[in-house]
């Protein structure tokens, strides 16, 4: 197996659908802006949304993986799997239910500032009526997309989040030129583009499992240890949603705050799909399998090459995030109903989100180590504190700095478990950094800074094209970027920063 084919392939869809879901968010930006619609509508989006990078981003695969993989070692997967669909579907249909009851109780939960404007509060437990069902839809999505991926097909599970952002899309233009509500036609969007993918990945999973509906649940001793991992593995895989929804509540106290933290989110997100998200999903069944086979020299390479890989792409990403905040958010947003103060609010929550990146992405990997041999308690300790601790920061702070103390605390929070997961993998001897690892890392940095030198010389040189109001400037922004990474990537070539070859696993199967 090719690593870094493997990662390209999935890592490639997934930043079309962040490319999708950008354009989706600059129609957003100029329609309706940081108002409190959009406010209304983000907080309706976040809640299942927050469940779909829940499930789809390594929780559902952390717990589900190793199990499945030693199973179908054996051939025996098939009962296992069965009994884990219908307990999802029977869950997952109980809770919809429950929420679609009591949703104001659940949006007073997630946006408790609200309450102190009741129209706002009111559009937004209608919208999430709408779009709550995503969740189910997009859970048991998950778990088919596990299935795929536990097989090595990853191009669809990547590419099937493509379809929401086509759909929200649609949604916004329908809106607009048939004079419809916004938020609501995206709320029926979002309903919409669930029950689709779900559907897709039934049809493309078909090879490998086919569902048995059964309302009688049987417990084996494979589901009991599989539900056992997986409420930890859902705090753990999920501290960084978490995390945002924490954020979520607390910005709901101050005006504008959760549409500011929203579109500083979108922009590290693309990032962090690649050099987290990607890599983590990709690397998983491989180390699995690894570690079931007791090919510990195995297991160490791919650690530390998936570690090797994170750093090289985060690290350029997180310096760009940084230099560039204000033109970057200028570009995509700054736009109609995106006015001068929503760029600068939305490009300081981005500067702090930029410091984070790195440990945002290498969180995704320290955690898998642990869910590839089985251990979902470790990282759910680990994640507790990161929570604990990105609270005690937001709220102690937001008095004095609003919006910014939670991002600060995602950031802060979010290193220090990554240095908590350094010490307790070095202590219980699971991850050595090896010769290797430590020069490219320095050759890594070296060449991210000449890159931000670069990229601040550009954006300074090219300050007067950033000041007009109209699409050219995206031109630049993409100019400069562009130009960034060219030289990143040459740099790194000459240094020796990073081998392809190291990637070309040709003795795994």
């Amino acid at each position: 197996m090719n690593i870094l084919k493997a990662v390209s392939s999935f890592g490639s869809l997934t930043l079309l659908s962040r490319v999708l879901g950008y354009f989706r968010d600059i129609l957003i930006a100029v329609f309706i802006g940081t108002s409190s619609l959009a406010d209304a509508f983000f907080v309706a989006f976040r809640l299942p949304n927050t469940f779909r990078r829940l499930f789809a981003e390594g929780t559902f695969n952390a717990a589900f993986v190793p199990i499945y993989t030693k199973l179908t070692l054996k051939k025996d997967e098939k009962n296992f799997t069965n009994t884990v669909f219908n307990f999802l579907l029977i869950s997952l249909l109980a809770l919809t239910l429950v929420a679609e009851i009591f949703m104001s109780g659940f949006v007073y939960l997630i946006s408790p500032g609200f309450v102190n404007d009741p129209d706002k509060f009111k559009l937004a437990t209608d919208l999430s009526r709408i779009t709550f069902p995503f969740l189910l839809f997009v859970s048991l999505s998950s778990f088919f997309s596990a299935i795929l991926n536990s097989n090595g097909k990853f191009a669809v599970a990547a590419g099937v989040p493509i379809i929401l952002n086509v759909f929200l899309i649609i949604s916004i233009f329908y809106a607009h030129f048939f004079d419809h509500s916004y938020v609501k036609s995206m709320a029926i969007a979002v309903f919409l583009s669930g029950l689709a993918q779900l559907i897709v990945l039934i049809i493309y999973s078909r090879k490998f499992f086919i569902p048995k509906i059964n309302f009688i649940i049987k417990f084996g001793d494979q589901l009991k240890v599989f539900f056992k991992k997986l409420l930890p593995s859902i705090f753990s895989s999920g501290v960084m949603q978490i995390n945002i929804l924490v954020g979520t509540i607390i910005a709901s106290f101050q005006s504008s705050a959760v549409s500011y933290l929203y579109y500083a989110d979108r922009i590290y997100q693309l990032p962090l799909a690649i050099s987290g998200i990607a890599i983590g999903t990709v690397v998983l069944p491989v180390l699995s399998r690894s570690i079931a086979s007791d090919t510990n020299e195995r297991v160490l390479f791919l650690q530390n090459r998936s570690i090797e890989l994170s750093i090289f792409l985060s690290a350029p990403a997180a310096v760009g995030i940084i230099v560039g905040a204000e033109e970057i958010i200028s570009c995509l947003f700054g736009y109609g109903s995106f006015d001068q103060e929503s760029i600068y609010n939305t490009s300081r929550a981005l500067i702090i989100f930029g410091f984070g990146l790195p440990a945002f992405s290498l969180l995704k990997l320290y955690s898998n180590f642990y869910f590839a041999r089985g251990d979902t308690n470790f990282p759910f300790k680990v994640s507790v504190f990161t929570v604990a601790m990105n609270i005690l920061i937001s709220l102690v702070f937001f008095e004095n700095f609003g919006f910014l103390s939670i991002a600060a605390g995602t950031s802060i929070s979010c290193w220090l478990a990554v240095f908590v997961y350094k010490f307790s993998l070095k202590k219980n001897s699971l991850h050595l950094s090896d010769s290797v690892f430590i020069e490219r890392f320095a050759k890594i940095f070296v060449c991210s800074m000449v890159m931000g030198s670069l990229l601040y010389y550009q954006f300074f040189y090219f300050s007067e094209k950033f000041l007009v109001n109209d699409l050219t400037k995206v031109f630049y922004l993409f100019l400069i970027i562009g130009n960034s990474i060219f030289v990143y990537f040459i740099m790194s070539i000459i240094f020796k920063a990073f081998s392809i070859k190291d990637f070309k696993l040709k003795n795994y199967k």
